[in-house]
């Protein structure tokens, strides 16, 4: 029976010796502040939980049927200082527990910039912080420096001390980031941007992951954080710009087919309005962006013949985008206006007056008719929008 155990408690006491527990030693202030809030409010909890199962045991072992010491009091029905206390902790600590909660969904809302770079040391006036524009790809992660227009997949470096300022989205699915060191998770979702500060305060190597099931490839979305020195991180970024190639809107369409466990890779370079474009779903040439489909909708829209222009803002890859199933997208090639339609129009505008609002990006005057031309399923060669440069 011994050796069997030994057997059994072994393996137990291994893993949990080689468990980091990174949410309770974290390396970032936010982490640290999050941390402590968790702390915090099991404290208040234990306050009653601990009183609670303790006073369980004392009741079962006072009042057992043997103990014929023990007051018996069959006709006891209340007590006005056991009432008391039994309302009047539980009230206290859901005060105390909202008082600290609220603060803390307000300290560390993940869009507030934050103040401070740790505990008593306050953020310089003169420092900027690190931008960094993350896309959640199946199944992998694509992380853009705008400020070194470098571009990097499955891997993420940041200086110590200073502030990161994260802008995240996905290209198909809703997904989660997640770095425990750094900070809690927060959402990517296509089509949309949510936004993340944090700053490490250690140097070292931190796993980040994915924390939303997103397919078949969900288990290997997974990269490294590396908390650098100045000097760390700067020979990082030197060691990207000497990888060599470029991740154009091209380059971004092939990178998008899903793919499990991918290596790390640099690109040197990188088209200075790819994240925009992934966020406004109009990577391919010649496709609308959702930014300029919303400012024709704020103008009133292109009707009827707009409901052909909005399908391919629906982002579905098996029928789209990387796709081996569905029929290829269509796009507004033009918008233009027949001669008989202005010739109409002008009779019309001469005999009543109205007021004309122009449609952003087509160049027309409300109200005259439209005419949309939409390429034909048989065509061949690439169509450009009007709306994209």
């Amino acid at each position: 029976m011994s050796r069997l155990r030994t057997l059994f408690l072994l393996p137990l006491l291994a893993s949990l010796g080689s468990c980091s527990m990174v949410v309770l030693n974290p390396a970032g202030d936010v982490a640290e502040q999050q941390r402590d809030l968790l702390m915090v409010s099991t404290a208040l909890m234990l306050i009653v939980i601990i009183p609670v199962m303790a006073l369980t045991i004392f009741f079962a072992w006072r009042y057992r049927q043997s103990n014929r010491e023990a007051r018996y009091e069959p006709d006891w029905d209340h007590s006005t200082h056991l009432e008391l206390v039994i309302w009047a902790v539980p009230l206290l600590i859901i005060i105390c527990l909202g008082a600290v909660t609220w603060m803390g969904t307000h300290l560390l809302d993940p869009y507030r910039p934050i103040g401070r770079v740790a505990a008593g040391k306050p953020l310089p006036p003169d420092v900027r912080p690190l931008e960094v524009e993350v896309v959640a790809l199946d199944w992998k992660w694509l992380f853009i420096y705008p400020e070194y227009g470098v571009a990097v997949v499955n891997e993420l470096a940041a200086p110590v001390d200073r502030p990161i300022s994260f802008r995240i989205t996905s290209a198909s699915v809703m997904n989660s980031f997640y770095i425990p060191a750094l900070a809690g998770q927060i959402y990517a979702m296509p089509g949309m941007e949510t936004r993340l500060h944090a700053v490490v305060n250690k140097s070292g190597d931190y796993e980040g992951f994915s924390a939303n099931y997103s397919g078949a490839g969900f288990s290997g979305m997974r990269f490294a954080f590396h908390g650098l020195e100045d000097a760390g991180f700067q020979a990082w970024i030197a060691k990207a710009k000497d990888s060599g190639g470029k991740l154009d809107r091209n380059g971004y369409l092939e990178l998008e087919q899903p793919s499990e466990n991918q290596p790390v890779r640099h690109y040197a370079a990188v088209d200075s309005d790819l994240y925009k474009a992934i966020l406004n779903m109009c990577v391919e040439p010649g496709k609308m962006c959702m930014s300029e489909m919303s400012q024709i909708d704020a103008k009133g829209g292109l009707g009827m013949a707009g409901i052909r222009n909005t399908l391919p803002l629906l982002y579905d890859k098996f029928a789209r985008r990387g796709t081996i199933f569905g029929p290829a997208p269509s796009y507004v090639a033009s918008i233009c206006t027949t001669e008989e339609a202005l010739a109409a129009s002008k009779a019309d505008q001469s005999a009543t007056p109205m007021t004309s609002t122009p449609i952003v990006g087509a160049g027309l005057q409300r109200p005259l008719p439209l005419s949309i031309r939409l390429p034909s399923p048989s065509a061949t060669g690439t169509l450009r929008s009007p709306f994209n440069s």
